[in-house]
């Protein structure tokens, strides 16, 4: 055979060996070091079929097939660059991927959507989890912690998609985060007094803002003799201490039965004796449970929401906190049953006129009768400026945080 072959060869060549190489696994499978052990199975069946191909074509073909057979396919060179923070996969259409907050057009597709959908399944199947034609969607999680988001048909009409987000090998501190401009050094000492005082937080932020990586690296403040549950959709949170038990959800099976969703594991949580819970992120419901757990001994608790600002986020909380099924009028001079505005003691009202002379404050109550001052404090966390994985980069401008104490009241 020439060693310089032309597409349609080179894909006839490559569908050969893979073919051989899926039989030659079956009938024995690889020990230790799959890679390694594929890679010998492969030279074997060069060798038998007398194929002598260049160095660099051969290097290319046996990549491929590897990844293909043993690997994530097409995307798993991007899962090994350490420059990409996430990959979307678009059916058999070119693979993009985001380096440095810019959305980029590769040259790596899959094949076919048989191929999208066996990458899928090498994912899902570890954690137990499924995608198929009554369960499309499914959250996952790769073996280093990256997040990842699948859908398939009938619900992707143009083929099977996957979405990762990559996980930092490493794991960013304050120090980080101070150095890249994301906030100033007097910001950081306040959160991390926040956490060691044990003050519940709410991280807020639109889509990749960086809301997880800031909980994580707030994490790292936590005293290590104290028992933390974190609660998550797909684990991704990293902690140091030793002391941390982790609770996923999980999807109904085909029955439609054994789906436990963050609420359960909320509600869970609180049985299970926590001096810390950590929800990666509140949805609908489960706000609810949170701000119970948050008010009734379990200070120090830290969640995240999708929100563009401080006060979009109090708006969200009570947004979602209605999906408990609580009847809480979102509009209009509320009764006093409303969230932010229930006064347990009648001798306190809402101070509504500190609220008109600083927009950044709010009174929070709850259902024991407690009044909390809120306050906002906005940090710089845009992963769309190249200082966010570069910390030496300044971002194009600053939010100045607004930091003022509020005599006897919590924080959020």
């Amino acid at each position: 055979m020439s060693p310089s072959l032309d597409l349609d060869t080179f894909m006839r060549l490559k569908s050969y060996l893979s073919n051989a190489l899926s039989q030659e696994l079956q009938n024995n499978p690889p020990g230790g070091n799959p890679a390694q052990a594929g890679r010998q199975a492969l030279e074997a069946i060069c060798a038998r079929a007398k194929i002598n191909l260049e160095a660099a074509l051969r290097e290319q073909l046996f990549q491929q097939i590897l990844a293909d057979q043993l690997g994530y396919g097409a995307i798993q060179p991007l899962l090994e660059d350490q420059t990409i923070s996430e990959i979307m996969v678009n059916g058999t259409n070119p693979i993009y991927i985001e380096r440095y907050g810019q959305l980029i057009e590769t040259e790596a597709r899959f094949e076919s959507d048989q191929q999208v959908l066996r990458v899928i399944d090498r994912i899902l199947h570890p954690l137990g989890r499924r995608a198929d034609s009554d369960h499309p969607m499914a959250d996952a999680r790769l073996p280093d912690g990256s997040r990842v988001n699948v859908i398939i048909p009938p619900a992707a009409v143009d083929g099977p998609c996957i979405t990762i987000r990559k996980f930092l090998l490493n794991r960013m501190t304050m120090e980080d985060l101070v150095r890249a401009g994301a906030l100033t050094e007097n910001m950081a000492e306040f959160l991390q007094a926040c956490v060691v005082a044990r003050l519940n937080i709410l991280i807020s932020g639109p889509t990749s803002s960086g809301k997880t990586t800031f909980l994580n690296v707030l994490t790292g403040y936590i005293p290590g003799n104290q028992r933390i549950v974190t609660i998550e959709d797909a684990v991704e949170l990293q902690l140091k201490q030793k002391h941390v038990v982790r609770l996923e959800t999980r999807n109904a099976n085909m029955d439609g039965s054994g789906e436990v969703s963050t609420r359960d594991l909320v509600r869970n949580a609180l049985r299970m004796r926590p001096d810390r819970i950590l929800v990666g992120e509140v949805r609908a419901g489960e706000t609810m449970d949170m701000i119970q757990a948050m008010n009734t001994g379990h200070h120090g608790s830290i969640t995240t929401v999708h929100a563009n600002s401080p006060r979009d986020a109090i708006a969200r909380l009570e947004t979602m906190a209605m999906m408990a099924g609580l009847e809480m009028p979102p509009v209009g001079d509320p009764p006093p049953d409303r969230l932010s505005d229930q006064p347990g003691d009648p001798h306190h009202a809402p101070d509504r006129r500190r609220a008109a002379r600083d927009p950044d404050h709010r009174d929070l109550w709850h259902g024991g009768g407690c009044r909390h001052h809120v306050r906002y404090i906005q940090v710089r966390s845009d992963r769309h400026w190249p200082g966010w994985q570069n910390p030496g980069q300044s971002p194009p401008h600053r939010l100045a945080p607004h930091v003022h104490p509020a005599p006897g009241g919590g924080w959020l």
